[in-house]
């Protein structure tokens, strides 16, 4: 008999290990639900101490506490990370079981051979299809919303002056200039963010489709002439040609020279990020001026961005941390938390009191990577 048939379910949380990362995979309110659908939960002692969240507090939500990454008789049926795992913890998962956490698939082909050799079933939070079914599981939205938010406030307090326009006695004080480029999640709650503390903000994006949201929040859409370009199915912008690119980067250097901060947020899907601010659009801003890359995990829109970095180059200061989500962490915990739970509520059988992966499912088909000891995913076959 499988685990999928076994008629109780037990979901364990380990503690989260990835250096400089405050959030967390679980909160006491997630394990409310949890317990409340019929499966018992454990979380690793102290897995909530980066937020300041006391063991007492799980244990009151209904968890057992163990203080061994692998649940408390080493069988769980469902193990949940907000980061990737190790590819020695994939060893510690009972086979048959699930593992649910963001995998890095596209870029970490070890890990993901690893789940099928330990016949893990392995749900990749990065592939959560953008359908309007699956939006209350989207964490890399949940994760991007924060991230644009997260990065206009850390431009702000960089910055040497201030963002709206003001009245002094001294005469007014013009606002500040912002300048998104890439018009996703994190690029529509970066102009929001923006948009709230007063600076003049413009936007530019390769898809045109976008234009209509981006003047809804107050903002300028820069319009250039790419030619055909649209978006994948997951909602992120494709890839352009050389001559695409050259064409764009003439307007956007002529933008980012009169910004005072660049929040460069654009990504495609499983590739790596274009570069968008060359080192001679960077020679063309002002001294003072503020970059800040959003897309560093996947190679960074700024040529001579530093990984986990500010570093400044012709008086510009360029921004490269990682993972800004985490400098709001206890939203995005609560977040993403909330995200994993709303997709084991829409996969639990209320009769056998489990999880069950539906495989012809369109979101698990979506984000089911490894499955039965085989790499089941199309595109991470080879």
């Amino acid at each position: 008999m499988s685990r999928q048939d076994q008629l109780s379910m037990h979901i364990h949380f380990p503690k989260e290990t990835r250096a400089g990362d405050a959030r967390v995979a679980v909160v006491p309110d997630a394990v409310k639900r949890l317990v409340k659908l019929g499966a018992s939960v454990s979380v690793e002692t102290g897995a909530g101490e980066a937020l300041r969240v006391p063991d007492s507090e799980f244990e009151a939500a209904g968890a057992s506490l163990t203080d061994d990454t692998a649940a408390p008789d080493g069988r769980a049926d469902l193990v949940v990370r907000l980061n990737k795992p190790a590819v020695a913890d994939v060893a510690k998962l009972s086979s048959g079981s699930v593992h649910i956490s963001f995998t890095d698939p596209f870029n970490d082909a070890e890990l993901t051979r690893s789940f099928a050799e330990q016949n893990v079933s392995s749900v990749s939070m990065e592939m959560i299809p953008r359908t309007t079914l699956a939006q209350k599981m989207d964490a890399m939205s949940s994760q991007a919303n924060l991230a644009g938010y997260a990065a206009v406030v850390l431009a702000a307090e960089r910055l040497d002056r201030i963002l709206p326009m003001m009245m002094t006695p001294a005469g007014t004080i013009q606002p500040a200039r912002v300048f998104v480029m890439g018009v996703g999640v994190a690029g529509l709650q970066a102009i929001a963010t923006a948009r709230r503390l007063g600076a003049r903000v413009e936007a530019f994006d390769t898809r045109p489709a976008v234009e209509e949201q981006v003047r809804s929040l107050g903002a300028r859409f820069v319009r250039v002439d790419l030619g055909e370009t649209g978006e994948t199915a997951q909602g992120y912008a494709r890839e352009l040609t050389d001559e695409q690119l050259a064409k764009q980067r003439e307007v956007m250097a002529a933008k980012c020279a009169e910004s005072d901060i660049v929040i460069a947020a654009a990504q495609v899907f499983g590739r790596k990020a274009p570069i968008l601010v060359t080192s001679e659009m960077i020679r063309r801003m002002r001294p003072g001026s503020i970059v800040v890359d959003l897309s560093v995990d996947s190679g960074g829109n700024v040529e001579g961005i530093v990984a986990d970095e500010e570093t400044i180059v012709e008086g510009v200061r360029l921004v490269g941390h990682r993972g800004f989500s985490g400098r709001v962490a206890a939203h995005a915990s609560q977040m993403y938390a909330a995200n994993v739970v709303n997709f084991v509520e829409h996969f639990w059988d209320r009769e056998a009191n489990r999880l069950r992966l539906d495989l012809e499912d369109e979101i698990v088909r979506g984000c089911l990577v490894t499955h039965g000891g085989r790499i089941v995913h199309e595109r991470f076959r080879e």
